[in-house]
């Protein structure tokens, strides 16, 4: 089986005004396509800062990242920002420790799902529409 994110030897160091903290060394992750898995571990261990590491959401002005992640074989360090927005949401996410302060609480719900369908879909208005309205319905937030 292949794997589908291969990460060695993850560093980050990050800058901050009393200095720098090193937040990961050495993070080494193989997944193979098909697993599942979850990053646990206490407080403060590096589960966020790997995670948004993976998904290259940390401030590149402020955070110096080592090592090399490969997704389905493509160095993720090295794609332009552009690219891993195409791949952000489609191909690989994250789900953050409180999903729920996640939404924006100046925008609809169906406002901030429909933004993320028409980055990923060429459906037609109408058609994310009934899309979000779908997903709403699903997970219960609206009646069927």
């Amino acid at each position: 089986m292949d794997n589908l994110l291969n990460i060695k030897n993850l560093t980050v160091d990050l800058m901050t005004s009393r200095g720098i903290v090193y937040a990961l060394d050495g993070v080494d992750l193989e997944v193979r396509s098909g697993e599942i898995h979850g990053l646990v571990g206490e407080s403060g261990c590096g589960k966020s800062i790997t995670s948004k590491t993976i998904m290259r959401l940390l401030d590149r002005k402020r955070a110096r990242v080592g090592g090399s992640i490969h997704f389905k074989g493509t160095d993720i360090l090295q794609l332009s920002e552009g690219r891993m927005q195409h791949l952000r949401g489609k191909e690989i996410s994250m789900i953050f420790q409180e999903p729920m302060t996640s939404l924006s609480p100046l925008k609809t719900i169906g406002a901030q799902l429909g933004g993320a369908i028409a980055n990923h879909t060429k459906l037609s208005k109408e058609e994310r529409q009934k899309l979000v309205l779908s997903l709403l319905e699903r997970v219960g937030l609206l009646p069927v």
